[in-house]
């Protein structure tokens, strides 16, 4: 009991902590999006977390070259991928990456879907998110010379190591009026705080336990006269 009891409990606040950071990160956001625009400056930004969920604007020229899909991105119930483009920021060396949403995997998925970019300079609008540092990964890419087109994860340190590139510490969801100026493709981004409930929902499962773990004792020890 005293060892399940803690353990129960500390299970239980770390799933109630997980809803509550889920929630702030939508209270973030919502407060974020009465704010006015901020363009992406063409130096380095140093302070990544005071851009997270800011609604951003940037002029620059696409980076087809450099271009990435992030495999096993699923919607709707169908396999696809979320496309990754650099932007070169207008009159800076540095690029940002954006998300221009999802598409759809061809049956034959050893077959990599030709995506369609603008040329020239363009301005796009959208969120600043900061992109993961922990993700799961099926082994770990093979070293090669040759630019890799499918990633299983945006892995921004391995995407500046390889592709040389100058790049923000964030990366851009394009807004979903972007699609229809040939920018982007689906953008239905997910909520901060999708599925907080099911959080909550475990932490009071873990504290059931802890109860119950000490009702079993109490019942199991007890000992008549």
């Amino acid at each position: 009991m005293l060892v399940c009891v803690p353990l129960f409990i500390h299970l239980g606040q770390w799933q109630h902590g997980k809803a509550e950071r889920k929630r702030a990160a939508q209270d973030t956001l919502d407060a974020r999006r009465l704010e006015g625009r901020v363009r992406v400056p063409g130096t380095q930004i140093q302070d990544a977390e005071a851009l997270r969920y800011a609604r951003v604007t940037v002029r620059g020229e696409f980076d087809v070259a450099h271009q990435i899909l992030i495999d096993n991105r699923i919607y709707n119930e169908i396999a696809g991928y979320h496309v990754i483009t650099p932007l070169r920021i207008a009159g800076s060396d540095l690029s940002v990456l954006v998300n221009r949403g999802w598409i759809a995997a061809p049956a034959d998925h050893s077959r990599i879907p030709r995506v369609t970019t603008p040329a020239g300079t363009v301005d796009i609008a959208g969120t600043a998110v900061l992109p993961a540092t922990r993700y799961f990964e099926l082994g770990t890419p093979a070293p090669s010379n040759e630019w890799q087109t499918v990633w299983q994860n945006l892995d921004v340190a391995r995407f500046q190591t390889q592709s040389h590139l100058r790049i923000q510490p964030i990366v851009i969801e394009l807004d979903p009026d972007q699609a229809t100026a040939g920018f982007g493709f689906v953008q239905d981004w997910p909520r901060p705080d999708e599925r907080w409930e099911m959080h909550w929902s475990y932490a009071l499962q873990w504290y059931g336990f802890a109860i119950s773990a000490v009702l079993i004792w109490f019942v199991l020890s007890w000992r008549k006269p």
